[in-house]
């Protein structure tokens, strides 16, 4: 298993090195978790159902206001620093890394918000390009301690919304509603099911027993965000083309019986709205499943998420289904897919406790022979959501 630090000592390291940078202490540390999705994937824009965890691997920022309108960011993980006003949240100049710390002060500023300057550092163990969410812990836990700074009380929710506006409004990602959601509002040891359109969260169980196992490919998206748009794009006129809202509006049956609706292939509208329903159908049935400590039926419907993400929504690559055939052979894997947006990144895998490790070494010891790419292994447990602390 590739081990990272533990998420228990970041907040002691954004501390330390905070004082270290400015001389004196701050006075908030702010923290947010990625996340695994078990199933559910592409359905969050199409106002449907995901099924996903938080995860103990989390980003923690330090911070403290200032008196003036500077802020001044260090990032331990990208080992730099920058310091701009608060009228330079737009600067494209500036590095890239900073692009996500400079999103949220600046959705808080069109909110109206208080903002003054404030010093930062900021470090996190969440695997970056891997499906795992990196980007909306960055902006939950910016979300948390700079609301915290500013004495602005907001629920859990509304924090996870501010940080979709950051995605849509400062980066240009079209991203729907899940990763900031489970960053804010995950529970220990459940899953969280989230209706992407009324947005209520249920918490589910994950049965005693079974193992969370991500299986990082080692490859990571890289210039495919107009990809993902596209994708987006192909469902909304997809919806509109079969007379509803969003794909949420159809279930299985009745998108067959209107499929003709739809632009003939080549366009790739039939094979998008196919995925998207009959995934939405799949997370339901696998709330169901685990509610019931149906492990089997849980596999299956992960096992069929990855084939309808491959074929139909294409959005995986061959490094993806190698790592997913592998891990599904297994006799103690109850399931595998692809997570994330796809084009890269990892695998998530339900496995049976006593096998994990083993497994994890058969699975990445076999890609690493197919594939020629050091692969990464490593159980992520179902973790808590987002907070902050007062020191």
């Amino acid at each position: 298993m590739s081990g990272n630090t533990p998420t228990q000592e970041l907040a002691t390291i954004v501390q330390e090195s905070f004082h270290k940078h400015f001389g004196y202490s701050p006075s908030h540390v702010g923290f947010a978790p990625g996340r695994v999705n078990l199933i559910g994937e592409h359905t969050d824009y199409n106002d449907g159902f995901v099924l996903p965890a938080a995860i103990d691997k989390a980003v923690y920022v330090a911070a403290r206001l200032r008196d003036d309108r500077t802020i001044n960011l260090v990032s331990l993980d990208y080992e730099g620093s920058v310091s701009f006003s608060l009228d330079q949240l737009q600067d494209h100049s500036l590095p890239a890394w900073s692009r996500y710390p400079r999103g949220v002060p600046f959705i808080l500023s069109q909110m109206g918000a208080p903002l003054r300057g404030m010093d930062l550092v900021v470090a996190g163990n969440v695997p970056r390009g891997g499906g795992f969410s990196s980007s909306a812990a960055i902006e939950v836990a910016l979300i948390e301690v700079i609301t915290a700074l500013l004495a602005m009380p907001l629920t859990q929710a509304q924090k996870a919304l501010l940080g979709v506006r950051v995605e849509h409004e400062f980066v240009g990602i079209p991203c729907g509603i899940m990763d900031q959601m489970i960053s804010a509002v995950g529970q220990v040891d459940h899953a969280i099911l989230i209706d992407c359109r009324t947005q209520e969260t249920t918490p589910v169980p994950i049965p005693s027993g079974v193992s969370i196992i991500t299986l990082d490919t080692g490859t990571r998206r890289e210039l495919v965000e107009g990809e993902y748009g596209a994708r987006r794009r192909q469902c909304e006129e997809a919806a509109a083309a079969l007379g509803i809202k969003a794909l949420r509006d159809i279930g299985p049956v009745g998108l067959i019986e209107n499929l003709e609706k739809l632009p003939a292939p080549p366009q790739p509208h039939r094979m998008r709205a196919l995925h998207a329903v009959h995934e939405n159908a799949r997370t339901l049935k696998a709330v169901e499943a685990l509610r019931q400590g149906d492990m089997d039926t849980m596999g299956k419907l992960m096992n069929l998420s990855h084939i309808s993400l491959s074929d139909l929504y294409e959005v995986s690559i061959k490094e993806l289904d190698i790592m997913a055939y592998l891990a599904q052979r297994e006799p103690q894997c109850f399931g595998a897919r692809m997570m994330g947006g796809g084009f890269g990144g990892a695998v998530i895998a339900l496995v049976e406790d006593s096998a994990a490790e083993s497994f994890a070494e058969r699975v990445t010891r076999s890609y690493q022979r197919m594939t020629g790419r050091t692969p990464a292994a490593f159980v992520a447990k179902a973790g808590r959501g987002s907070g902050v602390i007062t020191l």
